[in-house]
């Protein structure tokens, strides 16, 4: 029992890095408040959430397989009363989280930032049991879900809007992406995989490993060797378009009706 009287609050870690699992867990037995009930990898999670009815869960977004945002996705919202997500560095998740007002743990973080992020979920996971919902995990999901309308750009004094519909392609660069629009190229640290991902799939389509196209973009397509295409964009760029790809381009090209 906990210091209050009440039964100590269970929380699960998820992790799929063992000595991350482990050091949470050194942090985490130090409070008689909580109880650590178990530790899993993200698919090992999916079924000890429905078993064990955690209060608190210790979540990492960056898992291979499946990650911490589609872990929430497959047992919904609601699942657990209170989450702190743990994460290295990741601008896109950390502004998410920010919006919504939710805790998160930046790795490498310091005892005091954990006790801190610690207290808040206590605090929500009573209050779940006290019957006060909490809308801010639902309002994350579905953020998620919607395709990305714009992009914040940081420049040296200011930050650049970019819409999305205004982006004629992203080229990847190493550790960012570049967005092309009009005559101008913006920086971005992101992977192509994560924008693809945001972006809405009926407007913008993955030609190939570097390059994403906006679809309403395209003026020409020019078979060349061995099943391979170019793409002819509006502002005459020229992208290759592989030939593993082309049959699904060619559909969702037909099928969209793209504007000209």
């Amino acid at each position: 029992m906990s210091e209050t009287g009440a039964a100590p609050l269970k929380v699960l870690i998820v992790d799929d890095e063992p000595l991350a699992r482990e050091g949470l867990d050194a942090l985490l037995s130090k409070d008689r408040e909580v109880e650590v009930v178990g530790q899993a990898t993200g698919v090992d999670a999916i079924a000890l959430i429905a078993q064990l009815r955690p209060d608190i869960l210790f979540l990492d977004i960056q898992m291979p397989e499946v990650d911490g945002f589609a872990l929430l996705e497959r047992v919904g919202a609601d699942a657990v009363p209170a989450i702190v997500f743990v994460t290295a560095y990741d601008r896109y998740a950390l502004r998410a989280f920010d919006v919504h007002a939710l805790d998160y743990l930046l790795k490498p973080f310091t005892d005091a930032r954990f006790a801190s992020a610690l207290a808040r979920a206590k605090e929500r996971a009573r209050s779940r049991r006290h019957g006060v919902l909490d809308a801010r995990i639902a309002d994350l999901l579905r953020e998620r879900l919607s395709p990305r309308k714009r992009f914040l750009v940081p420049a040296r004094d200011k930050t650049i809007v970019v819409d999305a519909n205004d982006v004629d392609w992203i080229e990847a660069a190493d550790y960012y992406i570049c967005l092309h629009v009009g005559g101008a190229s913006h920086l971005l640290r992101d992977t192509m995989d994560e924008i693809e991902r945001q972006l809405d799939p009926q407007q913008f389509f993955r030609a190939h490993r570097s390059a994403i196209v906006n679809l309403a973009r395209v003026r020409e397509i020019h078979p060349l060797f061995r099943g391979d295409c170019e793409l002819k964009l509006a502002d005459g760029t020229a992208v290759r378009l592989s030939r593993n790809r082309r049959r699904e381009f060619e559909a969702r090209f037909a099928q969209i009706g793209v504007r000209r």
